[in-house]
């Protein structure tokens, strides 16, 4: 998994209050357990009309907003079905951080394990931050990790909340397994420790 330290990048606008994962990443495209792959067809059902072709008035279709990494969201983000793919898809067409005022809990989760940062503010930060990304490809909004701030592009600054545990796991980019191999001499010296003392098994 990939470090999450400082990100300066395009944010996207997205108002719409209770996105759920079927509008993230739509069912169709369960089948694989692959996490690459999954970025064309994020929002699919915003994205593209029936023949396949884009929707220009949705945001991420638009010039401005086409290499955005950052999502400002509305209320409730990733509520639904508690699907990874919902994740994978984001990260897989370039997001790395989700901002909103709430998330469902599995999608919320789901993020961390995936190197996604998602951060939840008060309203009236949302707000500004909101108004902010419809700047487009000619403002920035910075999130530091590490001091847990979100700076928009001119220079108004917000503080967010995050576990300490979970922020140590994305500032190391270390998932589930990353963490269990952090144990590994561990575990290698368990493991021979069992073999000498019951062989036949």
């Amino acid at each position: 998994m990939d470090k999450f330290t400082t990100l300066t990048g395009i944010a996207a606008p997205m108002p719409l209050v209770n996105i759920d994962t079927d509008m993230i990443i739509p069912k169709q495209f369960l089948k694989t357990i692959k996490r690459s792959g999954l970025g064309v067809n994020l929002f699919d059902e915003m994205r593209y009309d029936r023949d396949g072709n884009e929707l220009p008035d949705f945001v991420l279709n638009q010039p401005a907003w086409r290499d955005a990494q950052i999502l400002v969201a509305g209320d409730n983000f990733g509520c639904g079905s508690s699907r990874e793919h919902a994740p994978w898809a984001l990260l897989d067409f370039g997001i790395r951080c989700v901002i909103s005022t709430s998330f469902a809990d599995i999608f919320f989760n789901n993020c961390f394990k995936n190197g996604i940062l998602p951060i939840t503010l008060p309203q009236d930060a949302v707000d500004v931050l909101m108004e902010d990304a419809r700047k487009g490809a000619n403002a920035r909004m910075t999130v530091d990790l590490e001091n847990q701030t979100v700076s928009t592009s001119d220079g108004q600054e917000f503080h967010f909340d995050i576990d300490p545990f979970r922020k140590h796991c994305l500032l190391n980019g270390l998932d589930d397994i990353g963490l269990t191999m952090k144990k590994a001499p561990s575990i290698d010296a368990y493991e021979d420790q069992m073999a000498q003392a019951r062989p036949w098994v």
